[in-house]
C-alpha cells in the first residue's frame, strides 16, 4: 500500500501553532514511508474564509520546509464532485431531503435540553415526506441506528461509538453548500488518503466519516489523533501565553529547523534524543511512539532550541537569516565593509534569537554611535584616560588589524599603566558601541575594522 497523508487547515485565520504539529507529523510519516503527503485547502465556510489565511498557510509550510507533493486543493473548487456524491448518496437511499424549519430544530432542542437529553436531530423528515417538497430543505445522512463504530486509532487504540448515539448529520446546507464532515470524507476518497493524522478534538467526527465512507463503499483510511498542545500552565494553548501564529514565531526571530525539533517533541519521542535533523526526524518517526496525554508549550525549551541551532548551523545560513531582521534595526545600514559571517561567529553564542543578535550586532553598521555622558564620565575617570590616549595611538600605527594582535596591544597598554584589562576595555567598549555588552573587544575592534574603530574611538583623544 502506497501510504498517502494530508494536512487539511481552514483558511480561518492564522497558521496555528497546534496545526504547524499536525503537519508535521503527517509530513514526517509519509516521508518515513516513502510515501505522498497533500496540502488541503478547507475553504467551505465561505464567510470566514480568506485569501490573507491562505496566503498565511502557504508562507508557513514554505517557510518550515513543509514541501507537499500534491497540492494545494481547494474544497470550493470541487463543489460539483460534492454534488455528485450526495446525488450517488440520495439514489441510494443512503441521504434524504430535511424540511424541517429553523423554528422547529429550536424548538427540538429546547425540549431535550429540559429534559436532559443530548440535543440531536429526531429523524422526523427521514421517512416523513412532506406534501410540500418545494420548500427549502437541506440533505441529510440516514446514519445507521443500530451497530456500533469501531476506530482503531494509531494512537489512542480502540475506540467505539454507538450508531445511537449519532443523529443523522447534514451534508448540504439549504444554499447547497457542502458539510465539513461530508467534504472530507469526498476529499480523503478521491485523493486516496491512507492515514489521516489530526488533533484529538476530531474524534468525535471519525465516527461519522467512518460511516459515510461505509455507505458509499469505500474502506475508510486509518486515523490517528494527536493530543492537543497545552500552554505551560497546562490550559489550552491560546493568545495568552504568547505567540501561537506560526508566522510570529518567524517574526521574533526562531529558525525553522528550531520549531520543527521543538514540535516533533511535543507528543513524540526516540528514547531521550532532543536534537533531530530533518533527516533523522524522517527516519525515526512513528506514530506508535506519539504520547496519548497533551503536551505542553516550553517557551525557555523552545529558546534553549533555538541557541543551538544558531550555534551549530552552517554561518552562512545564518548570515542570510540574520539579514532581514538587521534591515528592521533603526538605524542600520547594511554594507560590504562588515562581513555578516563574522558578526554570526561572533555572536551566536550569546543570544538565543535572530531578533536579539540582530539588535546586539546593530552597532556594527551604525554610521554613528551616540555615547551617554554619564556612563562614560563612570568609566573614563582621569587615572584611565591617559591609558585609552596611548592605545589609540598604538592602535592607529597597527598594519594587521586582527583580534590577536590587538589583543596584545590592549594588554600591553593595560599593564604598561597597571591597570586592570577590563578597566581599559570597558571605555574601548562603550566609545565603539555606545554601550557595555559586546562580543571581545579585541574581535569587536577586528570586524568593526581600522577605519571604523579609529573614527568611533576620536572620542577619547
Amino acid at each position: 500500500m502506497s501510504i498517502c497523508t494530508r494536512f487539511a487547515p481552514s483558511p480561518t485565520g492564522d497558521l496555528h501553532i497546534g496545526g504547524v504539529r499536525t503537519a508535521l507529523f503527517s509530513w514526517l510519516f509519509a516521508r518515513h514511508h516513502h510515501g505522498q503527503f497533500i496540502l488541503r485547502i478547507e475553504d467551505t465556510d465561505l464567510e470566514r474564509s480568506t485569501q490573507a489565511s491562505v496566503d498565511a498557510i502557504l508562507q508557513g509550510m514554505e517557510w518550515l520546509g513543509l514541501g507537499y507533493d500534491q497540492g494545494p486543493y481547494y474544497q470550493t473548487q470541487r463543489f460539483d464532485r460534492y454534488a455528485e456524491v450526495i446525488k450517488q448518496l440520495l439514489d441510494s437511499g443512503h441521504a434524504y431531503r430535511c424540511y424541517c424549519t429553523k423554528e422547529r430544530l429550536e424548538e427540538l432542542r429546547t425540549d431535550q435540553m429540559l429534559a436532559k437529553q443530548k440535543p440531536r436531530y429526531d429523524g422526523h423528515c427521514r421517512n416523513n415526506v412532506p406534501a410540500d417538497t418545494n420548500s427549502p430543505s437541506v440533505i441529510r445522512f440516514k446514519n445507521p441506528t443500530t451497530g456500533a463504530v469501531v476506530i482503531d486509532d494509531l494512537v489512542h487504540g480502540m475506540i467505539t461509538v454507538a450508531n445511537s448515539e449519532l443523529d443523522d448529520l447534514i451534508l448540504a446546507r439549504q444554499d447547497g453548500t457542502p458539510t465539513y464532515n461530508f467534504t472530507v470524507v469526498v476529499d480523503d476518497w478521491d485523493m486516496a488518503i491512507t492515514h489521516v493524522i489530526r488533533g484529538d478534538d476530531h474524534i468525535n467526527n471519525t465516527p461519522r466519516q467512518i460511516n459515510l465512507f461505509n455507505a458509499l463503499g469505500i474502506t475508510p483510511p486509518q486515523y490517528a489523533h494527536i493530543p492537543m498542545i497545552l500552554g505551560a500552565d497546562g490550559k489550552r494553548l491560546s493568545k495568552r501565553h504568547g505567540a501561537t501564529n506560526i508566522m510570529q514565531y518567524r517574526a521574533e526571530g526562531y529558525l525553522p529547523e528550531a520549531i520543527l525539533n521543538y514540535l516533533v517533541r511535543l507528543g513524540w519521542s526516540h528514547g531521550d534524543q532532543e536534537i533531530f535533523s530533518k533527516e533523522e526526524m524522517c527516519e525515526l518517526f512513528d506514530l506508535s511512539a506519539v504520547n496519548k496525554a497533551p503536551a505542553a508549550m516550553n517557551p525557555e525549551k523552545l529558546l534553549w532550541i533555538n541557541q543551538h541551532y544558531l550555534k551549530t548551523c552552517d554561518p552562512q545560513y545564518i548570515a542570510d537569516q540574520l539579514r532581514g531582521y538587521l534591515e528592521q534595526v533603526p538605524g542600520v545600514k547594511l554594507n560590504n565593509e562588515i562581513n555578516l559571517i563574522d558578526v554570526v561567529v561572533a555572536q551566536r553564542e550569546r543570544v538565543k534569537t535572530l531578533v536579539e543578535m540582530a539588535e546586539k550586532s546593530a552597532f556594527f553598521f551604525r554610521e554613528h554611535i551616540s555615547v551617554d555622558d554619564q556612563l562614560w564620565a563612570k568609566n573614563v575617570t582621569p587615572d584611565i584616560l591617559p591609558a585609552l590616549q596611548k592605545l589609540c595611538q598604538q592602535l592607529s600605527t597597527l598594519q594587521n588589524w586582527q583580534a590577536p594582535e590587538l589583543h596584545s596591544i590592549i594588554n600591553q597598554v593595560a599593564e604598561q599603566h597597571a591597570i586592570k584589562l577590563g578597566k581599559l576595555a570597558q571605555p574601548l567598549r562603550i566609545a565603539l558601541t555606545g554601550g557595555t555588552v559586546s562580543p571581545p573587544i579585541d574581535l569587536s575592534l577586528q570586524i568593526l575594522g581600522k577605519e571604523k574603530s579609529l573614527q568611533r574611538l576620536q572620542i577619547i583623544t
